[in-house]
């Protein structure tokens, strides 16, 4: 019978392939069928394994099939994918039952024809006689000629990033940084928490979790995070309770650059799933208020899903549409646009986005990103701050977007806050902060402060 894992992992990859759905929402879905978890868990790492290995998988299964990729019929392929990441990559999974799997699987998706095919493929890169040659790094040297594409095909295929993506990062990081951030992308993520300073501390979550078998240690950049180190912290009673919120290092950070005063009036504009709005409320105190807004039904639910947990009571929801006019008038001390981005800074967890992703894609995003921010600079009291963030490590997303917006508003200016020193460490010399996973160990994420003048 085959592996119920590997069905389910198959089911994934056909719905991200046929854009159906993103990695993590089908992957979510697969996983509620399957009881056990153990097949949950080798369902994730198969799916998510062959995401961020897709372009070395292809390379290989090119070679062994002695054929393009646009000669394999898609299901076979992803079939294909699968079984060559548990062949390769998996060690503890016998190769022959990956194979037998994989062949009983083509015939179940109605690719009976193409079983022969696929077996003699999986059998050539299971046969550890024949070299397996993917791109090596080049030598060391100037990067022209030659050893300039030799150190694209490395990162692009070798470790498995668009070719595009890549260049960019070469061309303003250089090979070493470029390497070490494509590595970073290919790791798994920790699980890191942020403390739901409205309800505890740092400190007293870290207790907490540990009475309950959950294991921290410290973050080392953002001040009330945690990053696990055994046990599940999400079937603690301390995550029922609203305690925590699981959010990413990098991203805890934009609350420590915006961080409000005590009884600041905020608005969070794009705020789903609700991370930052819950450590914006954790900084105001009673005296203060925190609007958060999100368009999309289902992201507002997951909203309110999440600030319930959190039992915040001065934060209160308005759906909209942050790129047309906002219903409020010039009154918020704190203004926070976490904007929708490429997500491309964010691709160790959401390995599925690069390969989602085209160069022209960061020109819409861009054009959406201003109009929210002109929106919201207009709800801005005279002397607050128009916080400006995304998850996205490309220029066009970030600093050309905030030089756009200073052309037509010259009544805001970049401001470099006072603040912690974690968030200190990551500001530039325009007082942006900007993570960079190759020199901070974290997801690319950019944020910029822009004051108002007083008049």
């Amino acid at each position: 019978m085959t592996a119920p894992a590997r069905r389910a992992a198959h089911d994934v990859l056909r719905a991200v392939h046929t854009g159906r759905s993103d990695l993590a929402t089908a992957l979510d879905r697969a996983r509620r069928r399957l009881a056990d978890p153990r097949d949950r868990a080798l369902a994730g790492e198969i799916a998510i394994g062959v995401q961020r290995r897709r372009a070395a998988i292809d390379h290989l299964v090119a070679r062994a099939a002695s054929r393009p990729l646009s000669a394999i019929t898609p299901v076979a392929l992803d079939l294909l994918r699968a079984a060559t990441y548990q062949v390769l990559y998996l060690d503890r999974v016998p190769a022959h039952a990956a194979v037998a799997d994989t062949v009983e699987l083509a015939r179940e998706a109605g690719a009976g024809r193409a079983t022969g095919f696929v077996n003699a493929v999986l059998r050539s890169l299971a046969d550890r006689r024949r070299p397996l040659a993917l791109p090596a790094a080049p030598a060391p040297g100037a990067l022209d000629g030659g050893n300039r594409r030799a150190a694209l095909d490395y990162l692009a295929i070798t470790l498995s990033h668009p070719r595009w993506l890549v260049e960019r990062w070469l061309d303003r990081h250089g090979l070493q940084a470029a390497e070490a951030w494509a590595r970073f992308n290919n790791a798994p993520a920790p699980v890191t928490l942020r403390a739901n300073t409205a309800r505890n501390t740092v400190a007293e979550l870290r207790a907490t979790l540990d009475a309950q078998g959950v294991r921290t240690a410290a973050t080392r950049l953002a001040p009330h995070g945690l990053v696990v180190a055994e046990g599940n912290p999400l079937s603690a009673p301390a995550a029922a309770e609203g305690r925590f919120l699981v959010q990413e290092e990098a991203s805890q950070l934009i609350v420590e650059l915006a961080r409000p005063a005590e009884g600041a009036r905020v608005l969070d504009l794009c705020a789903a799933p609700g991370g930052k709005t819950v450590g914006l409320a954790g900084c105001i105190g009673p005296g203060g208020f925190v609007v958060a807004c999100d368009l999309r039904p289902r992201r507002v639910a997951l909203l309110a899903r999440l600030l319930a947990r959190a039992r915040l009571r001065r934060v209160a929801i308005v759906r909209l549409d942050a790129t047309t006019p906002l219903p409020f008038g010039a009154a918020f001390d704190c203004v926070l646009v976490d904007a929708p981005c490429s997500g491309l800074g964010v691709l160790r967890r959401d390995p599925d986005i690069r390969w989602r992703r085209a160069p022209g894609d960061l020109a819409a995003f861009a054009a959406t990103q201003l109009r929210m921010l002109r929106r919201a600079a207009e709800t801005v009291r005279p002397g607050g701050r128009l916080v400006y963030a995304t998850c996205s490590s490309e220029p066009e997303e970030n600093d050309e977007v905030v030089a756009r917006f200073r052309d037509g508003h010259p009544q805001f200016t970049p401001v470099a806050p006072a603040t912690v020193p974690a968030v200190a460490r990551v500001l530039d010399r325009d007082g942006y902060l900007r993570t960079l996973p190759f020199r901070d160990g974290v997801e690319a994420f950019f944020a910029a402060v822009l004051a108002r003048r007083e008049r």
